[in-house]
């Protein structure tokens, strides 16, 4: 696998010198200043490939802008309302530009409103360290008290309800903004905190679209925009939902196995591809992580390379970003999947043999805890798994010397 790193550009609190010195071997990154639905122009790209290839000092970083993550879908386009056609007139254009500057993987997601969503960015570990939570419990309180959606409380059962109720009752007015803070950050390209009525607003832009018509307008976006993709020999690969289960009465199309093989058997191309995070999908526990790697391992692109730890059974339930070699999902069997699909690949002579990974999020440790750096992500904490899947990686290779990596089992 190849292992980079997410970096947010110049405002990023973890520099490209930090990223280097964690051994990134190539920058993920995007746009992130410019509106969505907006051209990414041919400058704005050189001059992002310009400061991912200088460290702070001037000198040069060795690393280079490989995948864009993420070139952001409009709501305009997801509910096909106001200037959707000329906003996928803008994405094939931009497409054509990154093809032009040699950037060839592109991430994006299909999430109705909120990128993500966490109710707490800076839960406390017993080791001291920080990490991102989502409580169901809290969300809750979020939704049926403070945002007081009104068809809010038929989406919980009875005792989720009555328990929001008890703890909203509990939280004081500092608690009360913590929480919408913390929602809203997952509103995308910024951590600010936005009116509730603004999120409201952008709510009620689905009151008439249920999963049906979303995943419709899903392969319509396809359908327009993979043909230029396959034109210019980029690999486009959609992100799944984060959580992977429905939130704010909106509808979720990409949380499954299921919905994958939807979207890619209904545009089936090498360029219609997609994202695997093992992240937001092991917060479901129907979700087989290496199974869906044996089985969608031809459209893998990008690999996302994280843990969570459920803390309740079912969908929806609570959980927490663990450590990457912690949490319910098996990372030494997902890296083991990949590599297969990687030696598979290499039979082929596919040019994409290798797997780009980045180590998702991480813990707050260390000087984490006072640098300010994007939530989920550290310096240290990516660091340490970073170190710990390159490990992992290098023991499955290692053990599997003189013959396929193919005969490797878990």
């Amino acid at each position: 696998m190849r292992h980079v790193w997410r970096w947010f550009g110049p405002v990023d609190e973890v520099t490209i010198a930090d990223a280097r010195q964690a051994g990134a071997q190539g920058i993920v990154t995007a746009l992130h200043h410019v509106p969505h639905g907006a051209v990414w122009l041919p400058a704005e790209i050189e001059m992002r490939q310009r400061e991912v290839a200088s460290l702070p000092d001037g000198s040069a970083s060795e690393l280079s802008w490989e995948i864009v993550e993420s070139l952001p879908v409009s709501e305009a386009i997801k509910t096909q309302v106001g200037e959707w056609r000329s906003h996928l007139a803008n994405y094939r254009t931009s497409l054509e530009n990154l093809a032009r500057a040699g950037i060839s993987v592109i991430c994006y997601n299909f999430m109705p409103v909120l990128d993500w969503t966490r109710t707490d960015l800076a839960w406390r570990l017993p080791h001291g360290g920080t990490t991102m939570r989502f409580d169901l419990i809290d969300f809750a309180a979020f939704d049926i008290h403070i945002l007081k959606r009104q068809a809010a409380p038929g989406d919980y059962t009875p005792e989720i309800a009555a328990e929001a109720a008890r703890r909203y009752a509990q939280m004081d007015d500092r608690a009360r903004k913590i929480l919408a803070r913390s929602v809203n950050s997952g509103l995308p390209g910024s951590t600010e905190d936005t009116s509730l009525d603004g999120l409201a607003a952008q709510l009620s832009n689905y009151d008439r679209i249920d999963a049906t018509t979303l995943r419709r307008h899903f392969v319509d976006f396809l359908a327009e925009v993979v043909p230029t993709a396959e034109r210019l020999g980029l690999r486009l690969c959609c992100h799944p939902d984060d959580p992977p289960f429905p939130l704010l009465g909106l509808p979720r199309i990409m949380s499954t196995e299921a919905d994958y093989s939807y979207v890619l058997d209904a545009v089936d191309s090498t360029a219609n591809g997609a994202t695997l995070c093992t992240g937001s999908l092991g917060a479901r526990p129907d979700n087989d992580l290496p199974g869906m790697i044996e089985r969608m391992g031809p459209k893998i692109h990008f690999a996302h390379l994280r843990n969570v730890r459920k803390e309740a059974a079912g969908t929806p339930c609570s959980f927490h970003e663990d450590e990457h070699l912690a949490g319910d999902t098996d990372m030494v069997a997902v890296v083991a999947a990949l590599l297969r699909e990687e030696a598979r690949r290499k039979v082929e002579g596919r040019q994409d043999a290798v797997i780009p990974m980045r180590p998702d999020h991480g813990q707050d440790i260390l000087d984490d805890l006072t640098r300010g750096a994007q939530p989920g992500y550290p310096a240290i904490g990516r660091l340490k798994g970073l170190a710990e899947l390159r490990g992992v990686e290098h023991a499955i290779r290692r053990s599997t010397s003189g013959e396929p990596i193919s005969t490797y089992t878990a």
